[in-house]
This record gives C-alpha cells, structure tokens and sequence, in this order.
C-alpha cells in the first residue's frame, strides 16, 4: 500500500464509517498538521482535498468523533489555549457539497470558539444607496470589534482604490477556477464582472477575533444565507429610485448604460431585501446619521460588554498546552482527564459542551462551552469525587 502517513508517531486515528481519520504527528522531527484516511473496504489510502486554514501541527492531542460528521481535535504538547480546539469536518452538509462539486474525497477546517461569539454580518443594498459609507463608520468607530471581508472582483480599480483594501482585483480566469474548486463562499456576476467572498476571507477576520462584514449583493446574499454561516443579515435601501439616480449621477464613476443598469438591478433588489427569509432588517437611508444610529442599535453595540468577552477566555487557559491527557465522548460532552500537568494546580476535570455548536466550515465554530472541576476530595475506598465546580462560556 502508498499514500500513507508521513507521520509514524504520535499522530490520532478516528473510525468514520469504514474508514480510519489519521492527524498529526512527528514529520521531519517537527509536528505535522497531516490528514490523510485509510479505507477499510478497498485497503487504500486517501489524500483528500483539504479545505480552509489548517491549524498548527500537533501531537499530544486527541480526537474524538461527533455526530459522525466532525472530528474534535483537543490540545497538543505546546498549544496555546486559544488554539486548543479545532474541528475536522468530515461529513457536514458543506463537505458533502464541496465533495460533489470537486469530485474528490473532502475535509475541512473550523476552527472552536468558546462562547457565543457576535454573528458575523452581511450588508447589502442596491449600488449607490451608502453601505461603503456605512461600514467604513463602523471601522473607524469600532476598530477592535470589526473587520472587514475584503472581496474579490475582476472588474478594473476605480480611482484611488487600492488592490487587497477595497478589493482584491484578480483575473477572471483564475477567479473562476477558484469557485470551481469551493474556494468560495458566495459569488455572483453582477455587472458583466465577478464578485465573490473567498473562504479564506472570511477566515481571516474570524480568526483576528473580530466580527466579519460582508458587503456583498443579494444574490450573494442567498448562498451565504444557504451555507452554514450563522450571520445577521442587514438590508439599506434608499428614500426612492428618484434619490438613488442622482447619487449614481452624483459619484461620476459611470457612464450613462452603467447607471441605466444598476438601476434596474436595483428594482429587482428593492423587491428581494423585503424578503424576511433572507434579511432580518430592513433599514432607510434617508440621513445618514440617523441610518448609521440604527445600525448600530440593530447591532447591538450599545448593549457590548467587553469585559464578557475577556470572561470567556478566562478559564480557556487551563487547556493551555495540555497533551497526553484522554478524553472520551458522552451525551454530546467532552470529558478530558489527565495529560502531563500539575495536580496540585491544574483542575482534575474538564468538560467541553458541544451540544450547542453553531457555525462550522468555511467559517468558525462557535458556542462551546466549557466546564471545570478544580477540586477534589478523597473518599475512604479511594475513589474521587467533584466537590465543586466552576463554569464559563454562555450558549
């Protein structure tokens, strides 16, 4: 048999199906971020097509199987807390879709988010009508709390837009290719020209610990709403069609056909951002000020306790670097037991919820929780007992 592991050491197996899930491990003397799966029937070995950003190589870790569709990778010798916890999804709704459209055996990355983290936020609205306006206030005013989803687009730079800013500006063929392959959360062809939101995009603001802002159009607004991106999605529209021209008119970066064009796609999209299946708000702007308030109500920024985020990541240090620790799988809870750590400092137990999961590839996966029991009192037979417990993370 060819195609195994390079990893001979260290690395984790997990059965799914009739099929052996092998990650991690020693390769070259350095930790290895390694997939590759063994098919028990045919006795081969798979190389899957691995989607999103892998984490750091690991050993030490563990893996435990959930819902028979994603593998829980746990710690590692040397991993920092905030990168403990990594799902390997094997068989979700979006890798079985990936599977079909590239043809190949699939797996994909999300990475584990303890807490109920602000949902990421898609923005749209008709050309003209002030999202960029809108976001950009957010940005400035909210640094630390936002980051923006820069897209791709194969139309040429305006002027003083810079490339990987404003968008990424990229050929048409290699763009489509990239949707070809999944790379892609949503695209659309608006304009004679591609626009998209790359994975890769998305995952670079979430794994900054920032909220996502995705300025994108209605038909881009229906896949991401299709995917599993739990994400808040926010209509602006303006006072008419009458006030929407002479803004077109007003930024003199088109020529007559184009503004002609956007607005009869604005029409279509007036219709489609009164739809309540897709969009939950539906906002005016008619002032600007007063436009960019409610957005920020809607949000819910005035209600942000920052101090409730930090809260979240507390008690996340004590997976700091934990490895050659166990852990078993029950009733959707993640029991982790020993490892090479103190006892007289490090809690004797560690529970992960996973029971309220949301989220998942191509973006994070969110609401975990995370139980600890930091004390122990002996009984007379010799067995252990919880006495008390400490708990954090909300769902």
């Amino acid at each position: 048999m060819t195609g195994g592991p390079v990893s001979r050491c260290h690395h984790t197996v997990t059965t799914f199906g009739n099929k052996l899930v092998l990650f991690g491990g020693i390769r070259d003397s350095k930790p290895s971020n390694d997939v590759c799966i063994f098919d028990t029937t045919s006795r081969s070995w798979i190389v899957p097509e691995v989607l999103g950003s892998p984490p750091i190589g690991r050993h030490g870790h563990s893996a435990l199987l959930l819902n028979e569709e994603r593998i829980l990778m746990l710690g590692g010798q040397g991993i920092p807390f905030h990168d403990a916890v990594w799902f390997l999804e094997v068989d979700t709704p979006y890798v079985r879709k990936q599977s079909q459209l590239l043809n190949t055996t699939v797996v994909a990355w999300s990475k584990g988010i303890f807490g109920n983290l602000p949902r990421p936020v898609v923005i749209c609205g008709p050309s003209g009508v002030g999202k960029g306006t809108l976001i950009n206030r957010l940005m400035k005013d909210f640094p630390s709390m936002f980051g923006f989803s820069v897209s791709h687009t194969t139309r040429q730079p305006r002027h003083l837009e810079r490339n990987g800013v404003h968008y990424h500006f990229t050929e048409r063929s290699w763009m489509e290719s990239a949707i070809q392959e999944g790379k892609f959360l949503e695209s659309a062809d608006v304009h004679g020209n591609l626009y998209g939101t790359s994975i890769a995009a998305v995952e670079s603001v979430a794994n900054d610990g920032k909220r996502c802002i995705l300025d994108i159009d209605v038909q881009g607004a229906r896949a991401v709403k299709k995917s599993a991106l739990d994400a808040a999605f926010i209509f602006i529209a303006p006072p008419s069609l009458e006030q929407l021209e002479g803004r077109l008119r007003g930024r003199g970066t088109e020529n007559e056909e184009q503004i002609q064009k956007r607005l009869k796609n604005a029409k279509a999209e007036l219709e489609c951002g009164r739809d309540s299946s897709i969009f939950n708000h539906y906002l005016i702007n008619d002032d600007l000020d007063e436009c960019y308030s409610e957005l920020k109500r809607l949000l819910g920024l005035d209600l942000v306790d920052a101090n409730e985020v930090q809260g979240a990541n507390s008690n996340q240090a004590w997976l700091d670097s934990i490895h050659g620790h166990s852990a078993a799988l029950v009733g959707g809870n993640v029991f982790v037991i020993g490892g090479d750590i103190d006892p007289n400092v490090e809690p004797a137990l560690i529970i992960i919820d996973t029971n309220c999961i949301v989220g998942g590839a191509p973006g994070q996966t969110t609401r975990l929780r995370l139980v600890l029991h930091k004390h122990r009192s002996e009984l007379p037979n010799g067995n252990h007992f919880v006495k008390t417990s400490k708990e954090n993370g909300h769902l």
